[in-house]
């Protein structure tokens, strides 16, 4: 069965940079993710790196506005989950969201692999999703080139993102992984079962896919897997855009 959905890209341009008139436009990432929490009644979950909101600098009026609003559906008892690899005494917006009765999980992803967490994806009240490149960052919303996807009433894909969701949740605060994970958090769309669906009346194929392996339980794709899987379907062209391309390890405890 096919099932029809409502998709928007949301996209962050840099403050300066000024493109034709005629290049294409999407709906900025500020108001995509307003609209998401205006839509918000019973939940909203969370997963960032990062979490700087509030900042002195002209162009932080958005962050600032992102968490009040954050604070006001908290205030009005709905469900908030926030998953990051900070620790709440180390984020004035982790410690003021959580005193207001928000959860925050804490992942502790030095204790896993000493690498950092870089999902960044919302779920609202289990029907509409975020993913993308943005993290909770005030420059996310105005110094940073960022690009997403919000797609809207879509239940199936939303059971598999709540599925890693689930995972990060349940290593919250412990140092070493499970010898083995819940059937409850594998996977539920690979390479070889996507879930397909129509996107704006456009036939489409979706799963989502984790790294590093070790958060991947069974049926649950890595990345990097995925992205050879899109590559290996396309048709005509690859377009790529990346913030950097560096193809060795980085060591980020690295003395600068």
């Amino acid at each position: 069965m096919t099932f029809v959905h409502r998709v928007a890209l949301v996209e962050n341009i840099p403050e300066g940079i000024n493109y034709s008139d005629s290049a294409p436009s999407h709906l900025s990432l500020f108001q995509g993710w307003m609209n998401l929490l205006n839509m918000a009644e019973k939940s909203v979950d969370i997963v960032s790196s990062q979490w700087d909101l509030n900042h002195s600098h002209p162009s932080a009026c958005q962050g600032q506005r992102l968490f009040e609003k954050l604070l006001e559906l908290a205030s009005r008892n709905i469900e908030i989950k926030l998953v990051s690899d900070i620790l709440p005494v180390e984020s004035k917006v982790l410690n003021d969201l959580k005193s207001k009765g928000a959860e925050v999980l804490y992942m502790n992803m030095s204790a896993y692999n000493e690498g950092r967490l870089q999902s960044s994806f919302w779920i609202v009240d289990k029907q509409h999703v975020y993913i993308g490149s943005a993290s909770l960052d005030w420059r996310s919303l105005g110094q940073m080139k960022e690009l997403g996807v919000i797609v809207y009433n879509c239940s199936c894909l939303v059971l598999d993102l709540q599925r890693i969701f689930a995972l990060y949740s349940s290593l919250k605060y412990k140092n070493k992984i499970p010898p083995s994970w819940s059937k409850r958090l594998y996977g539920v769309y690979d390479t070889q079962n996507k879930l397909t669906l129509q996107l704006n009346e456009t036939k489409s194929e979706a799963f989502v896919s984790n790294s590093p392996k070790l958060f991947c339980p069974k049926d649950r794709v890595l990345d990097i897997e995925a992205i050879y899987n899109v590559i290996d379907d396309a048709k005509q062209f690859v377009y790529i855009a990346v913030m950097d391309y560096l193809p060795i390890v980085i060591d980020t405890n690295a003395k600068r």
